[in-house]
């Protein structure tokens, strides 16, 4: 035998405002659920800015000479270059004149040591290696530091693995999206390869 308010709970659904009801009570729940994910996200994306605006972020960034290569008499060098090779002491030497330890031999006479060669004023150089070893100067510190904290928001995802110095020059030095204008045009075609704090100007369209 079938309970009486079974059988009316199935009278009740067989009306149409029941379900009318139901469906408008279920619709005001979606929407209001809705809108407090919303008012969520937007608070929270809010405070996200804030915090990103008065907390300075943290770099790793040192800028201290004893590194560990000289510690242990090896050198990171810019690995790269066909012809150069810059390591993290600074100096920049022909690829036949690395040593088995990775640091250039520093009594072969075209070594040179922090140059400049192939640099211009506002920064920017001709030759990758060039401007790794420019950009190593103890003096270029206060630089560095001065477009790490202009910068800090557009680049934190490109400069925050960065750990010192060295790793900092070989980021900067690469070519991105500061070089280059329209996407494809590299805004110098010759000097596209920059240490300082502002790119290249823009070339005349």
């Amino acid at each position: 035998m079938v309970p009486c308010g079974a059988v009316l709970w199935r009278r009740l659904l067989r009306k149409r405002w029941v379900l009318g009801l139901v469906f408008g009570l279920s619709l005001v729940y979606f929407i209001t659920s809705t809108f407090k994910q919303e008012e969520r996200m937007v608070r929270d994306r809010n405070l996200l800015q804030v915090q990103e605006h008065e907390q300075p972020i943290l770099w790793k960034v040192k800028f201290s000479p004893g590194n560990s290569s000289q510690l242990s008499n090896q050198c990171r060098n810019s690995v790269q270059g066909k012809l150069l090779i810059t390591d993290e002491l600074g100096y920049i030497c022909e690829r036949k004149d690395l040593l088995v330890n990775g640091c250039c031999d520093v009594h072969v006479p075209s070594t040179k040591l922090f140059s400049c060669e192939s640099c211009l004023p506002n920064g920017c150089c001709s030759v990758y290696e060039y401007c790794v070893s420019c950009c190593l100067q103890p003096s270029k510190q206060h630089l560095l530091e001065r477009f790490l904290n202009r910068a800090a928001i557009a680049f934190q995802n490109l400069f925050m693995a960065v750990e010192d110095h060295f790793e900092l020059c070989l980021a900067k030095c690469r070519t991105s999206s500061q070089s280059v204008q329209h996407e494809n045009t590299y805004r110098d075609p010759v000097a596209k390869y920059c240490y300082g704090e502002y790119p290249p100007e823009l070339l005349p369209v």
